[in-house]
């Protein structure tokens, strides 16, 4: 096991949350934007399951959703049975001060059925939309995570 490891020690390679890792100063120190639409808040939730919420913010995320809706299964009789959700997401990290850090763009889809009744489509939706913002969510944090090391105060 420690064999393995030995390479990894070469090339600089620290964890995000270890010692020299720099994702410290991510973990309760991010205030997002408030939330406006649904869409908002589930993925503002999930960046705060991720990074905890912060008392006393040093940064300020603001993230900008553009989400589409695209039909990609449709029958003879032009009815749609599945639909993709297909969603970018501009995200900005800001100190409180007003300076950026860190900017970046990230996109991912997912898709739900539409062949039972309209109840049960609107909550195939409602599940897909939520995928999409942890998804959405995960890879802005991921992003964040890799950049924290230049952020200020680490």
């Amino acid at each position: 096991m420690a064999l393995a490891a030995l390479p990894l020690a070469g090339c600089g390679f620290a964890p995000a949350y270890g010692p020299a890792g720099g994702a410290d100063v991510l973990t309760r120190s991010i205030a997002l934007t408030p939330p406006e639409t649904r869409r908002d808040y589930l993925l503002a939730r999930h960046v705060e399951r991720r990074l905890g919420r912060a008392a006393d913010p040093a940064f300020l995320l603001d993230v900008d959703l553009d989400i589409r809706e695209e039909r990609i299964a449709i029958t003879d009789a032009n009815i749609t049975r599945r639909f993709d959700l297909v969603g970018n997401a501009d995200y900005t990290l800001t100190t409180a001060d007003g300076a950026e850090v860190a900017r970046g763009r990230v996109s991912s889809f997912t898709g739900y059925s539409a062949t039972g009744t309209t109840v049960a489509t609107r909550a195939a939706r409602g599940d897909a939309e939520e995928r999409l913002m942890t998804m959405l969510a995960d890879q802005i944090v991921t992003r964040l995570i890799a950049a924290a090391p230049t952020l200020p105060g680490s």
